[in-house]
This record gives C-alpha cells, structure tokens and sequence, in this order.
C-alpha cells in the first residue's frame, strides 16, 4: 500500500505527484538502509527553498511577471548541482523531486555535489531573444543571494542552452565585481566551458545502454531503438547507437511520431530537427503514427528523454522492450515500475542512466577552478569510465539484494548521502 505522506503547507495537493513520486521511491529504500534509516527523513525535506518574482520590460514597453524557483535538496556530500529548466508547466512540486533526483544522481555516480534544481514557470517560445536575455538576468539576480561557484552551481536542463548559461555566469560575475566562470556549467567553450559537455547526457544513456544489453546478452549492433524526445539527450544517444550499429525505428517528439522498419537516418533527422523544430515532416519517415501509438513500437531498448511521467499503469503495459534507459529525469511512475519488472524489462533509471552531463559538468566545474583544460578524448574517456564503474555497483547491489536497478541506484546514493549527514552531525 502506498504511504500517505503529509504535505507541506507550500504544495497544492493536486500538484504534488512529482514530488509524490519521489517520496515513494525513498519508501521503497528506506528498508534496505540499515542504521541509517533513522536519518531518512531528511531526505523528504528541501534543505532550501526559494520562490523568486521575475519581472521584466517586454519589447512593446509592456512589464510582465513569470515565477521563478531554485530548490537546494540536500548539501551533505557538497554543493549544490542542477539544471534550470524554462517551462511552461513547471511547479514547484516539480522542482522540488527534480533538486532531490539529483542529489540521488549526484551520489549514485559519486561526484562531490548535492542536489538543487531551478526553473522559470514560462514558455520561452513567446518571448524574443531580447526578452529572454532579461528575464535570464534577472532571475540570476534574484537566487544569485544562494547560488555560487561553493555554493550552488546552475546548469541548462529543459529549453535553456549554452546562452542561457553565459547570461548567468556574465549576470553573476558582474553582480560580484570579478569573473566567476565556475558559478554555472555547460558554458560556451569560450567562457571556461567543458569540450564534450553537449554531447555528454546522450552519451552517458549510451554506455549506460551498452552497460545493460551486455547484462542482458543484447548485440547493439541491429538493435532496434525507440526515442521519446529527439533533443540534446534522445538526439545524440540515438546518434551514438546509429553509429553502433543499430536501427532507430521510431521517434517521437512535441510535433508527433515517426517510424521506420529498416531503421531511420539519423544523421538526417537531426539535421531536418534542427532546420524546422520537429521530427515532423522528415521525408525518410516510412509513416507517422499517433502519440499513443509509440509505446507499443516493437524494439528493444526504449529512450525515454522528454519529461518526467510518461511511462505510467496506462501504457506500462504496451510496451514491448527489453530495456528502457531513462534519458528524462522521473519519465517512469512506481506503479509502472512495478508493471514493467513482472514483465521482465529492464529498466535502467534516470539517476544513473542520464547521469553523463552532471558527470561531465563536475569536470567542466574542476577545469574552472584549476584554469587547466582536458580533452576531448580525455573527458569522453573519464565519463565512461565513472558510467561503467557506478552501473557495476548498482548492479551488484540489485542482484544481491533482488531488487531493481532503481531501489539498488537509490540504496548506494542514500547510503552515500546518509553517511555524510550522519558523519558531519547535526549544527549547532
């Protein structure tokens, strides 16, 4: 039976399921913590939690307000890393489980962070680049009081990019009156940014992906491959499993659905992506298929990289691969993880499966502090060493205790961070 969790005064009820989800999750480990359990709740709790106005002057003289959010979710094992993501439909509810994802993320591949997330509740799509340039600035302005290269440091999550990052370091810098380059990561290269940063989420679901089809005795090469979401994460792990060899035969975006049997072109696609906005349209598409349509592709390794709840009790069911790396961050409800382990898929969570761009941010992070910078072939080499060596303990874990890929990510992550509250006490 699911737990009834109260709930704090600051949530609406009927906008709590991301964090539900979350909380749920930390019931399913708490058993498996030991001693450390007396310590959980800490992890049902934000550390830090702030709300921000973000007003700005629009280009027709107009002033309009959008609310603004950065949750800090636990600083046990460091500072606080996480996206900033501009939606439309953020909450704080949502950012709230998304900061406390990465905490969990953070520990599972065991860089030195802490979890935070931040995100504008407005479709950037309707302002100018003029327009979003100011509400960048001064949304860097109002957390720039929590946020900081020790403190707290800021990446680009859902529709914000390299740009968005340089405003905010550029806004940060000259509110501090000296350069601060380490402040956020996934920076132009120009500004102290990281080579292989852009790339590095997608990759990461890729060896995360190689990791489980070699447990499962999957060959890449002519695996047949669906992708939900064909942005910086599905578009560049569907590239790198092209490149492996096998067949991307559906993909699915905010325009619609495309398939092909014999394996679409990606290259292709990514290029007719980026020229119109959408997959729809691609002329290597053998057809178009409706949105409910896509869980039911016949594949074997399911990507999962747009947001967060798509795989729930209503479509678990169709579904009909053997492994689901989970690119998005919480794209699977618990009672759809439940669905999916009686029928015997593998599903490899978003905690660790998309934790290739905080790996690669933490090396962006460590080249900024030290003004000495790696390779490319270097930090590709790094990244899927740290992938393979947190996705063999996880599975370790999973296989000692039989339990999934999920509670086991979550049994070393929580254990990891337990550790360190416990060690370092309560102040004063």
């Amino acid at each position: 039976m699911t737990r009834q969790h109260d709930i704090p005064s600051y949530l609406v009820p009927k906008e709590n399921n991301p964090w539900s989800v979350y909380l749920e999750q930390i019931d399913r480990v708490t058993p498996h913590l030991g001693a450390l359990a007396r310590w959980v709740e800490t992890l049902k709790r934000p550390k830090r939690i702030l709300v921000v106005d973000v007003p700005i002057e629009r280009d027709d003289g107009t002033i309009a307000h959008f609310e603004g959010y950065r949750v800090q979710h636990n600083m046990s094992r460091g500072p606080g890393k996480g996206g900033v993501r501009f939606h439309q439909d953020v909450t704080l509810s949502e950012v709230m489980a998304l900061s406390a994802w990465m905490t969990v993320k953070n520990a599972a591949v065991n860089v030195p962070y802490g979890g935070a997330k931040g995100g504008i509740r407005v479709d950037p799509r309707t302002l100018s680049q003029g327009e979003l340039q100011r509400m960048t600035r001064r949304y860097t302005s109002e957390i720039g009081i929590i946020i900081g290269p020790n403190k707290d440091i800021p990446a680009p999550d859902v529709n914000t990019n390299e740009q968005t990052m340089a405003w905010m370091m550029d806004t940060y810098s000259m509110n501090q009156g000296s350069t601060a380059t380490g402040v956020v990561t996934g920076k132009p290269i120009s500004l102290g940014g990281s080579l292989g940063r852009r790339d590095a989420t997608g990759r990461g679901v890729y060896v995360a992906g190689c990791e489980a089809a070699l447990k499962c005795g999957m060959q890449i090469e002519g695996a047949r491959v669906a992708v939900q979401g064909f942005g910086n994460v599905g578009g560049i792990a569907a590239r790198l499993f092209s490149e492996a060899g096998a067949l991307v035969v559906a993909v699915q975006d905010h325009g619609g659905t495309i398939v092909h049997e014999g394996g679409l072109d990606v290259a292709a696609l990514l290029a007719h992506v980026a020229q119109t906005g959408s997959v729809v349209g691609f002329a290597g598409a053998e057809d178009r298929i409706s949105p409910e349509r896509f869980w039911s592709v016949d594949c074997d390794i399911l990507i999962p990289a747009a947001l967060e709840q798509q795989i729930t009790k209503d479509n678990a069911g169709q579904i009909r691969a053997r492994v689901i790396l989970e690119g998005a961050n919480g794209p699977t409800t618990p009672e759809a993880d439940d669905i999916l382990r009686e029928k015997g898929v593998l599903v490899v969570p978003d905690v660790i499966a998309n934790a290739g761009g905080v790996t690669v941010s933490y090396f962006e992070w460590v080249q900024d502090f030290s003004s000495f910078f790696w390779s490319e072939e270097d930090i590709n080499a790094r990244l899927t060493r740290i992938m393979r060596d947190a996705f063999a303990a996880i599975w370790q874990v999973a296989q000692d205790k039989d339990v999934s890929l999920r509670t086991a990510a979550f049994v070393v992550a929580c254990t990891r961070v337990l550790q360190a509250r416990e060690v370092r006490g309560l102040y004063p």
